[in-house]
């Protein structure tokens, strides 16, 4: 399968550093920050190390200091269960924030994974904290993140809760292509970073019935998928095996984290 020609398909590696020049800046905090107010954001945030493959940023129960960014790359957010497994509590792409859902409690109620070699930025929420009492848009800007994190909570309960499998897989993909558009990256070729049995996991389906919803997408002509490798084919037709018919718009923003 040849990769389709005039298509931007996403590189997860390739982004640039300060806020100031950041192809993120519009998708997590810095968002209606511009001049000398931007400059005081990008003075608290910590270029970290990057994390290789499986490597954690943050272990469940671990104190909480900070929250992240990711820059480039991608995570898995997950709790252990009682027989030692893992259970995937969302994904996260470049531009998104982990570790708001620490802040009540001052410890971290799961555990977040590299799923990939990735970069995160840090931000230490004790000097957000203070930064925060001196730009108004700032705070807004963190009460609006907070507020999707609720909204993108809901929305994957009413999913898990109500939907087929055919219907889970195919709200995923478009959540998927629809994060990736927002990042000015193709919509309909992507590469998945995360395993079946990561996407299994997360949309409470066995990993043999993943595979062969992915198989069945491919004969029905819904999407091409090689390994990690996928192009979405028939849009229409994915929106409304997931019930979202509207889902393209900017407002319909299901399971993004």
């Amino acid at each position: 399968m040849g990769i389709m020609q005039n298509k931007k398909v996403i590189n997860l590696h390739a982004v640039k550093v300060a806020c100031n020049e950041c192809s993120l800046h519009q998708l997590c905090l810095p968002r209606s920050i511009n001049g000398s107010d931007l400059e005081k954001l990008d003075q608290i945030i910590e270029r970290k190390k990057p994390l290789k493959r499986n490597e954690h940023l943050f272990q469940m129960g671990s104190s909480f200091h900070s929250i992240y960014v990711v820059r480039s790359g991608s995570l898995k957010t997950y709790s252990p269960t009682v027989d030692g497994q893992e259970q995937v509590t969302g994904f996260h792409l470049p531009g998104e924030l982990l570790g708001l859902d620490a802040i009540g409690k001052g410890s971290h109620p799961c555990a977040a994974k590299a799923l990939e070699m990735t970069s995160v930025c840090e931000v230490p929420f004790s000097n957000l904290e203070h930064l925060i009492q001196e730009l108004p848009s700032l705070q807004h800007q963190l009460l609006r993140l907070m507020s999707k994190e609720i909204f993108d909570d809901q929305e994957l309960m009413l999913l898990l809760g109500k939907k087929t499998a055919e219907a889970r897989l195919s709200a995923f993909l478009l959540s998927i292509s629809l994060r990736f558009k927002q990042r000015g990256f193709s919509s309909s070729e992507f590469y998945l970073s995360m395993s079946r049995n990561d996407i299994a996991n997360y949309l409470g389906l066995a990993v043999e019935t993943v595979s062969r919803m992915f198989t069945r997408f491919q004969e029905d002509g819904l999407i091409d998928a090689e390994r990690k490798h996928i192009i979405i084919k028939n849009r229409d037709d994915l929106q409304k095996i997931a019930g979202m018919n509207d889902y393209c718009s900017e407002d319909k923003k299901v399971i993004h984290s």
